[in-house]
């Protein structure tokens, strides 16, 4: 099993006090010899007459001594892991979680913004010391669940 990234715990006690049910942790996202593992899945119910909205949520702390090299290996398991529910789980979405102080520092560069944009990666934005997500940014957007 893989190493579980520093915030794991925090992450997943936001994504419970927002209202979502943890299904998996971890996601198994294995597509033929290609061996996957997403950090969680997580489903919640918006109301009785629609169906579940489904995640999986890759989590990175970017604490490392190279963010540049933790955002290289993040967009390579967020790409594999998006192509991956195109296969399995159409109807799951792909989102990473990064600490505020992550967001506010090293994803503000301008260059970090473009691949964002580029890649079409959608965020959690999290409060590791008092476990809340702060925000949901979708294609840079907010996103409201």
């Amino acid at each position: 099993m893989a190493r579980r990234d520093i915030f794991h715990s925090e992450i997943r006690i936001a994504l419970e006090k927002d209202g979502w049910c943890i299904t998996d942790d971890p996601l198994d996202l294995t597509v033929g010899e290609v061996e996957l593992l997403a950090d969680l899945g997580a489903e919640r119910v918006i109301a009785a007459e629609r169906a579940n909205q489904k995640i999986a949520v890759e989590i990175k702390s970017f604490m490392g001594q190279s963010p540049v090299s933790e955002f290289h290996k993040a967009l390579g398991q967020y790409e594999n892991y998006r192509m991956s529910l195109e296969e399995l789980e159409p109807d799951r979405a792909i989102w990473l979680a990064i600490p505020v102080l992550a967001w506010n520092d090293f994803f503000q560069r301008p260059f970090i913004q473009k691949a964002i944009q580029r890649h079409k990666i959608e965020l959690i934005i999290f409060e590791p010391e008092n476990q809340t997500i702060l925000q949901w940014i979708k294609q840079h957007t907010t996103a409201k669940f």
